[in-house]
């Protein structure tokens, strides 16, 4: 296959692996709420939902191995139950969440169906891809992801053209901790690990290059997929915020149908009532490529975990599909709710596991492995238990920590371990 076009197909297929239902619905409400400190908060949000994922496609690329690897310096059972988590969390709650995101804004709207049959329709034409295994690549970056970005320039491009270019007074106190925490929501760092792996592995099926030649693509097809994160985020952010005069979104409503009502009003006013069509075919679109790619990631890791079976790689697909017409009958807004305590749990570890592999090899040893991982994970109990259940005695032992009361208490302890660790490694050295 033709270098150049092998690099722009697994760039685009990376690109819409990523881009789900949070990717969509999240910023132009974040830039709503920002108003004239837009700017800021876009640094935030990309610091959480771009570069700290294609730093793991980075690390894929390194590492070209499984889910597995990325924590197996800090011990092969920690690295264990940190797979089976992330893939039960990525199950359980972003693949359902862009069944009910499809649901609420593309499909309910127009037919008036109930979650059950939209869900059930959904996540049986996902299992139907899924199990087409080698074909999913190809399929996703020659087709959906270039009917996706253009639809969404479309909205950004004519929207930005048409808008006042007003903004209002911003509704943060800290823009780029906003963004930062927002970020969080697109579950891009998590996605980075999951879809990564399922890159890794349409890569090997497709062709037999040497090692360095698929760490290059790799790496390549990450910084393409990022920038194209990068461009949208900023430009959905940017149109949320100078629309913020322009469009009622309802106050009295749900964030989830806020954001629904905000996305709806732009794309009216950008393409007049085509807008409503646009919109809910790339809601449908960007959800369904995200869940093609986590159910697949997920029966991979398993199919791999016992003994590279492919009874257990259908098994698991169905499962999954199963689980997602389940969960999907919850609107989108109550999926979010009970995600924060959770990526308030896993997320700093995914992270540091992340920047910890690109690391090169003497700075990256077993020992600094568990000794950051151990303090992160210490460091980022407070913000799990504040959220579960505040109390007086907590919201004091968070005053201490740098940062905490922004949910990132972990980030400096961290940091400040890493450097100690390494420093004492090489002294010991």
């Amino acid at each position: 296959m033709n270098k150049t076009k092998d690099l722009f197909i697994t760039s685009f297929a990376l690109f819409s692996l990523f881009f789900g239902a949070g990717n969509l619905l999240l910023p132009p409400l974040l830039g709503y709420n920002a108003g004239d400190n837009w700017f800021w908060v876009a640094i935030g949000f990309m610091i959480t939902a771009v570069v700290i994922p294609i730093i793991g496609i980075l690390a894929h690329a390194k590492l070209q191995g499984t889910l597995y690897d990325f924590g197996k310096k800090v011990s092969p059972k920690f690295s264990l139950i940190y797979c089976i988590l992330i893939y039960i969390i990525a199950v359980a709650i972003p693949s359902p969440r862009t069944a009910a995101a499809t649901h609420e804004i593309a499909i309910h709207p127009v037919f008036e169906t109930s979650p059950l049959l939209t869900s059930t329709i959904y996540f049986a034409l996902v299992l139907v891809f899924v199990l087409n295994r080698s074909k999913i690549l190809s399929f996703i970056g020659k087709f959906l992801t270039p009917l996706i970005v253009i639809m969404l320039l479309m909205v950004i491009g004519i929207g930005l053209f048409s808008s006042e270019m007003s903004t209002s007074i911003s509704q943060f106190e800290t823009p780029m901790v906003a963004g930062i925490l927002e970020g969080y929501q697109t579950f891009d760092a998590i996605g980075a690990v999951v879809v990564g792996a399922v890159i890794i592995i349409s890569i090997n099926l497709r062709h037999k290059g040497s090692f360095e030649d698929k760490k290059t693509l790799i790496a390549k097809s990450g910084w393409i997929a990022g920038l194209g994160l990068f461009i949208i985020y900023a430009g959905l952010i940017s149109v949320g915020a100078y629309y913020g005069s322009e469009i009622n979104i309802n106050e009295n409503l749900s964030s989830d149908m806020q954001r629904a009502n905000l996305l709806r009003g732009i794309s009216i006013a950008a393409l007049g009532n085509f807008g409503n069509t646009v919109l809910s075919i790339l809601i449908s679109l960007a959800c369904f490529t995200t869940a093609i790619g986590i159910i697949a990631g997920t029966a991979d890791y398993f199919k791999g975990l016992l003994g590279n079976s492919q009874l257990v790689y259908v098994c698991t697909a169905i499962i999954a599909c199963v689980f997602g017409v389940i969960v999907g009958q919850l609107d989108f807004h109550s999926i979010i709710i009970i995600a924060i305590p959770v990526l308030y749990f896993i997320y700093p570890i995914t992270i540091v596991l992340i920047l910890l592999n690109v690391l090169p090899k003497q700075y990256s040893t077993p020992f600094v492995f568990r000794a950051v991982v151990i303090v992160t994970f210490i460091f980022s109990i407070p913000d799990v238990l504040g959220f579960i259940s505040p109390s007086d005695s907590l919201s004091k032992l968070i005053s201490h920590i740098p940062l905490a009361k922004h949910n990132l208490g972990w980030v400096l302890p961290a940091l400040l371990t890493l450097v100690i660790s390494i420093f004492k490694k090489k002294h010991q050295a």
